[in-house]
């Protein structure tokens, strides 16, 4: 993680998809934004004029099964997660993420293809100082068998995550990762979101996962992966949960520096941890650039793969 100046886009980049819940088509265009302007997801497409939404922890609206951001007058953006992802793990500080449609491509389940737009568009420097919220003492959040906390650290971003399914092929895993652009693009950009078969029927009755397939999924049954191409890591699942814990959190709207810890946890409960820190004024601080710096490189821990014991839908709510 760098501690100097903020960075922005150097030029537009696109991508193009459908959403993962919707099936729609929809393209998405990554771009440059003034010092301090954080992310913002500007939607277009629509009757009138264009909206825009700040990229924050205030402007969730929903976390049942992707991150939903919205306003007053409903939901404008949702499956958030996985470009807020790769813009925080590159090292992105400030974009304008321009959509014509009502949900983020899920291209091919990683944030693989944004951390390509992101390449091609370009990284500047700007003239202003890096600003944190470091965290300076812990907060958790229990929801009935989840845990999360965050913690002060001293050494950057830390995320350690725990997943426990009952599914014998996912079983347990853990994953500990310290944020860098270059940890992120090697050992968790390129981790798929995942799901078991026995949810599908479910989900497409309530009308979700319209856009899922093998293509952008990994999908398992009972008894094994049934993606032909196989696994990208042996611990994928928890990795994919890093992910989303990185497009989570960068709704605080600054670089954390902390260490998260999510045990069986999903988007509702990264959303609560974020939401308790924020209210609580004595948690944290604002630091500068220089006031922060610190070194840090990326230390992966091998997932374990061991038959779990509570039930948990890899697409249901606060899992997926």
């Amino acid at each position: 993680m760098k501690f100097s100046r903020q960075t922005t886009l150097r030029a537009q980049a696109s991508v193009a998809g459908v959403g993962v819940h919707s099936g729609l088509p929809v393209t998405l265009t990554l771009g440059p934004a003034p010092v301090d302007a954080g992310f913002i997801f500007v939607r277009t497409g629509l009757e009138g004029s264009d909206r825009e939404v700040q990229a924050t922890a205030e402007q969730v609206i929903a976390t049942d099964f992707a991150t939903v951001l919205g306003d007053r007058n409903g939901p404008l953006v949702s499956t958030a997660e996985h470009v807020l992802a790769a813009l925080r793990g590159m090292g992105v500080d400030n974009a304008t993420i321009e959509i014509d449609g009502p949900e983020v491509p899920i291209m091919d389940g990683s944030a693989a293809a944004f951390i390509a737009a992101i390449d091609q568009a370009g990284i500047v420097t700007q003239p202003a100082q890096r600003r944190f919220i470091q965290v300076l003492k812990p907060i958790s959040v229990k929801i009935g068998d989840s845990f999360g906390e965050i913690r002060p650290h001293t050494n950057g971003f830390r995320i350690e995550v725990e997943i426990d399914f009952t599914n014998p092929v996912i079983g347990q895993q853990a994953y500990a990762f310290d944020l860098n652009p270059e940890g992120f693009r090697r050992e968790v950009g390129r981790a798929r979101t995942f799901g078991l078969m026995c949810d599908v029927a479910r989900l497409w009755s309530a009308g979700y996962a319209l856009g899922a397939s093998f293509d952008n999924t990994v999908v398992f049954d009972d008894e094994r992966l049934l993606n032909t191409e196989g696994l990208r890591y042996a611990d994928e699942c928890a990795r994919h949960k890093v992910l989303d814990v990185i497009g989570d959190l960068s709704l605080a709207g600054l670089p954390l520096l902390g260490a998260y810890r999510s045990v069986r946890g999903g988007h509702k409960l990264n959303h609560a941890v974020l939401t308790a820190l924020l209210a609580d004024r004595t948690a944290w601080r604002v630091v500068e650039g220089e006031a922060a710096r610190r070194t840090t490189r990326a230390v992966g821990e091998v997932g374990r793969g061991i038959v779990g014991g509570r039930v948990a839908a890899a697409f249901g709510p606060d899992v997926s």
